[in-house]
């Protein structure tokens, strides 16, 4: 008997406090969002069916009249990210602040997910206009000439026969004092008087070490041993 009556306790409990929480949700004010959706220049003729409007994801979903407006109801207070969505065109996304204190004044601004506290308001109820048609497939690439001058071998080969063509012009339209700086500025760099032709160093130190290398592999003729007679 004491078992039975502490589970009635139990469940009687449980009951009191969904009660409370029942009766708690529908203390809580609700509120609506509206607004409308419009589409300039040509359109599909199903784009009312089409198109709808989202709250926070799609926890709200509200659908348009065939004028385009919207309203989304039983909304509680809080700060919304609203959305129209559709398969053929793209909408900018805005929020919707709705004050509580103020019995339901909501308040539309810009979305921005870097900076949350910036206010840029918009107007309310919302208007939601065709930003762009929703891209299905990617731009082909054109040829530019632009991509071809760019190109790093075709400048590695572009530069250095600029530079042939456009200094000697330079060496000869300078002054004589500055020919001559230039004359021993490259001459500091020019060291084959100085310096044996490399060529020839190889030349003369391989014929030597395969002459050598030729005379240690000769054979060695022995002296014939003959008997006398």
């Amino acid at each position: 008997m004491e078992g039975l009556f502490d589970n009635l306790l139990i469940i009687i409990l449980v009951l009191i406090i969904q009660i409370g929480l029942i009766s708690a949700e529908e203390k809580v004010e609700r509120y609506k969002i509206e607004g409308k959706v419009t589409i300039s220049g040509e359109k599909n003729s199903d784009w009312v069916s089409e198109t709808k409007v989202i709250v926070e994801g799609g926890i709200y979903v509200g659908f348009l009249r065939p004028d385009g407006s919207f309203t989304i109801r039983d909304v509680p207070a809080g700060s919304y990210i609203v959305e129209a969505i559709s398969p053929n065109y793209l909408f900018e996304p805005v929020r919707v602040d709705i004050s509580g204190r103020a019995k339901g004044k909501s308040r539309a601004r810009k979305v921005n997910f870097l900076q949350n506290s910036a206010v840029v308001q918009v107007a309310y109820p919302l208007r939601f206009k065709a930003k762009a048609p929703a891209p299905f497939f990617e731009k082909r690439e054109t040829w530019n000439i632009k991509d071809m001058l760019f190109n790093p071998m075709i400048i590695m080969m572009v530069l250095p026969l600029l530079l042939l063509l456009v200094l000697p012009k330079l060496i000869s339209t300078a002054d004589p004092e500055t020919q001559k700086e230039m004359q021993s500025s490259m001459n500091m760099f020019n060291q084959s008087k100085d310096l044996p032709d490399i060529s020839d160093w190889f030349a003369k130190n391989l014929s030597g070490f395969t002459k050598k290398k030729t005379a240690s592999k000769a054979p060695v003729k022995k002296p014939l041993i003959g008997r006398k007679r």
